[in-house]
């Protein structure tokens, strides 16, 4: 199926590893360019190669640390000098967290803060202005199944990104009026380094390990019985990116295995 990607231009939040990475190399295998994000240059450079590698399209690394308000102009900036502009804006930036209120002191909270709901907001600042001026654009946010069916260890990460989905509403109302769509995707089990690290963290503490955690969580939440690869939601995103969804606008779609206990 073609997708009419070809030569767009994605922001791609996250982009050297996980989701991610799986996101801009999906996107890539439509033709669409992009440009990537993360704190760690070397590994993201390595990523942005291995995604142009086998297509035409152009991947920019920009190394940046989304939880600070300064790194937002040089994503802009490459956009624009590097690729003349952006189409999609793929908010996926972000980590779990593993703490209780009652421990988690006020630098916590802002840290993430800042990087699962004003990075959003920032990059939404820098970047419509140039969808507007081509014409239009999507913007989607990767929040979480925990946004609605929280977890009990990480209650900052079920709050921000709570708040995530409520902004992608917001955004949506605002800015479709300029033809820019805005979604909300909620991911339910979805094997990242995110998800090995809490439970090598959670499976240590009952003595077993990060394998046998992940299995049995799968297995006790998940209908479908498994975690989800990252590139198997990827393809949803890219979908989302489409004019085959022309008429979805501020929603929030749950890809979750079936995890999600009530309907919405």
């Amino acid at each position: 199926m073609d997708l009419n990607l070809q030569g767009k231009v994605a922001v791609v939040t996250g982009g050297s590893d996980g989701i991610g990475f799986a996101i801009a190399a999906a996107l890539a295998a439509e033709g669409a360019h992009s440009i990537i994000c993360a704190r760690d240059g070397k590994h993201l450079e390595e990523a942005a190669r291995a995604i142009e590698r086998g297509s035409k399209v152009k991947c920019i690394g920009v190394a940046a640390d989304l939880s600070t308000a300064d790194s937002v102009s040089a994503i802009a900036e490459a956009a624009a000098r590097e690729l003349g502009g952006v189409d999609f804006l793929i908010n996926n930036a972000g980590t779990g967290t593993n703490e209780t209120i009652m421990d988690s002191d006020d630098a916590k909270w802002l840290h993430f803060w800042n990087l699962h709901v004003m990075a959003a907001v920032r990059l939404a600042r820098a970047l419509v202005p140039m969808m507007r001026e081509r014409g239009g654009g999507v913007i989607l946010n990767n929040a979480s199944i925990c946004a609605t069916q929280p977890l009990g260890y990480e209650p900052i990460y079920n709050v921000t990104k709570a708040a995530l989905v409520m902004l992608s509403k917001c955004m949506a109302n605002e800015f479709i009026g300029d033809n820019i769509r805005v979604n909300t995707v909620n991911p339910g089990l979805v094997k990242t380094r995110d998800w090995v690290k809490t439970a090598t963290q959670l499976g240590a503490k009952e003595g077993i390990t990060a394998d046998e955690y992940l299995e049995r969580i799968a297995r006790e939440n998940a209908p479908i019985g498994r975690f989800a690869t990252p590139e198997e939601l990827a393809q949803f995103f890219v979908f989302l990116c489409s004019p085959r969804a022309s008429y979805s606008v501020g929603s929030s779609y749950f890809v979750d295995g079936g995890w999600l206990k009530t309907i919405t």
